[in-house]
């Protein structure tokens, strides 16, 4: 068995498994899967197993597209991003913002983890605010949510003022 320093790096391994090589592609998976799944994790919360499995799926295909190796990582974010998108629509309805209210606690102390309060926010603000984390701008963010740029940024602010609701209740 293979220690993971014997293994070569998924930078040698894309161009082996684009040309076929099984091993190359079943060593570039499973390094990538945590990756992945924290991707989906982050977006479609109780989908994310069918989100990590479609995104897999989508690279294990893609792969031969890709030119360059040294973009393999930014490929694969963005081929995640948008399989946890479409599953998170596929699978989930947004909660209203009454319900994201409604859920509010009152002691400060349950909004400490990032977690929690972003598990507070609808489904969309969500979205917005994990791929803003993950460095795409309005744009690239209308491009995945198949969206508006202007609906896009009205959710972004949205999102940012409910998450501060959330993360610093007023003592009001």
């Amino acid at each position: 068995m293979s220690t993971v320093s014997e293994l070569p790096s998924p930078l040698t391994l894309v161009p082996r498994a684009q040309s076929g090589d099984e091993h190359a592609m079943n060593h570039l998976l499973n390094h990538i899967t945590p990756y992945v799944s924290r991707i989906c994790r982050s977006i479609t919360r109780d989908d994310a197993a069918d989100a990590t499995q479609e995104a897999l799926l989508a690279i294990y295909r893609g792969l031969g597209t890709l030119r360059e190796p040294v973009a393999f990582y930014g490929w694969v974010r963005a081929v995640t991003v948008r399989e946890a998108v479409r599953t998170a629509r596929r699978f989930g309805e947004e909660q209203t913002c009454s319900e994201v209210e409604s859920r509010h606690q009152a002691n400060p102390l349950d909004a400490v983890h990032i977690t929690d309060v972003l598990d507070r926010l609808s489904r969309a603000h969500r979205q917005v605010l994990t791929l803003r984390a993950y460095g795409l701008n309005e744009e690239e963010m209308a491009e995945v949510l198949a969206l508006p740029v202007g609906t896009v940024r009205s959710r972004l602010f949205r999102a940012r003022r409910r998450f501060q609701e959330a993360w610093q209740p007023s003592a009001a």
